[in-house]
């Protein structure tokens, strides 16, 4: 049981959000089977794939924010403004596709540069920048409008209703941008830049990394990635919504998704396939939800209780990584399999030599 459970600490937490994902997916199996329902047939899994496009679509842009040490809760009106700036401009025109998908895209980028400005130069933290720009959105949408506005043209709904077999459009889409999204971060100059900002600012910027330009950019991708997000709703719901972004919760959803997937919310350290699994498992639980037919005020509890859980989980580990540096007889020693092969930490000792106090009192003489 013990090394079962060294072997599980040793695992990357992106593994192991697969890992409860297929958990999820066996459990929710049986309980629909008792409902008559079969999960993995195509009618049951479009269901959960067309529930993880438009969380996903935010929850990416999420991701890279948090990365960066900051937040966006201005999300939920940015959607809904590109999908009213879309459908209005569109108003029932295919040859205003694109216009209308550049201007939607356009709006939203420049709300994530506001957002970026104003947490890099100001100083002011995201959480409080974003929040302030999200009420002057819903102040703008609240103030002008009183209903769905705007019409789309059936050639863009096609975006939101068709698929490849039970696989919607919509979900390659996203999957498509992850992986961009993803190797971005992996390979590029930029998404090392962003987890050094998130990681530590100040080290980053002793460095020569410039801090502001990537956390700028996160907020810009961000909100663009929101407004795709947003045309996805008008094309599914035919007509701009003023409260479709709110009424989603795509602030707080985006966020648990992000925390599920194993990203820290401190910043500079996470995935995007991590959270693409986080959204997955919250499609999963709705789609069981819905077949039984739950009560839609228990999705909430549901859905606190598995962030709740799976942050403790990832806390512990991280708290029993640390011991295990300190498990040897000896106070401070730290033991060679702990560290890489060949390389000493700084301010550490071999698992052999005297201890950390000792070591220190001997360099203070």
């Amino acid at each position: 049981m013990t090394a079962l459970a060294a072997r599980l600490r040793g695992l990357d937490t992106t593994v192991i959000v697969y890992l409860a994902l297929i958990v999820v997916l066996a459990l929710s199996a049986v309980l629909v089977a008792t409902a008559g329902r079969n999960l993995f047939s195509p009618g049951s899994i479009r269901d959960i794939l067309t529930g993880m496009s438009v969380l996903g679509f935010v929850a990416i842009g999420q991701t890279l924010v948090i990365l960066g040490g900051s937040l966006d809760l201005s999300v939920p009106y940015v959607v809904s403004l590109t999908s009213l700036i879309a459908a209005q401009t569109m108003n029932g025109r295919p040859g205003m596709i694109v216009p209308a998908v550049l201007l939607a895209l356009g709006v939203a980028a420049l709300i994530g540069l506001a957002n970026g400005a104003i947490v890099t130069f100001l100083k002011v933290h995201g959480f409080v920048t974003t929040l302030g720009v999200g009420l002057i959105l819903k102040g703008y949408l609240d103030t002008n409008y009183r209903g769905t506005a705007g019409a789309v043209p059936r050639e863009f709904q096609l975006f939101g209703a068709t698929g490849i077999g039970p696989v919607p459009v919509s979900t390659i889409v996203m999957l498509a941008l992850a992986a961009a999204v993803a190797f971005l971060l992996a390979r590029g100059g930029f998404g090392h830049h962003l987890f050094a900002v998130g990681g530590n600012a100040e080290v980053a910027r002793l460095s020569g990394v410039r801090t502001r330009r990537p956390l700028i950019w996160a907020h810009v991708l961000c909100s663009m990635f929101a407004g795709v997000a947003g045309l996805l709703l008008a094309s599914r719901l035919g007509v701009g919504s003023p409260t479709v972004g709110v009424q989603g919760g795509y602030d707080l959803l985006s966020i648990a998704a992000v925390v599920l997937g194993g990203t820290l919310l401190a910043g500079g350290r996470g995935s995007i396939w991590g959270t693409i699994g986080g959204v997955a498992i919250f499609a999963v639980l709705d789609n069981l939800m819905s077949v039984l037919q739950v009560n839609p005020f228990l999705k909430d509890v549901v859905r606190g209780a598995v962030i709740v859980i799976a942050v403790a989980v990832y806390s512990r580990r991280r708290l029993v990584a640390r011991r295990e540096r300190f498990t040897r007889t000896g106070v401070g020693t730290v033991p060679v399999d702990a560290v890489p092969s060949g390389a000493v930490p700084s301010g550490a000792v071999p698992a052999d030599a005297v201890p950390v106090e000792t070591a220190s009192e001997g360099g203070a003489r």
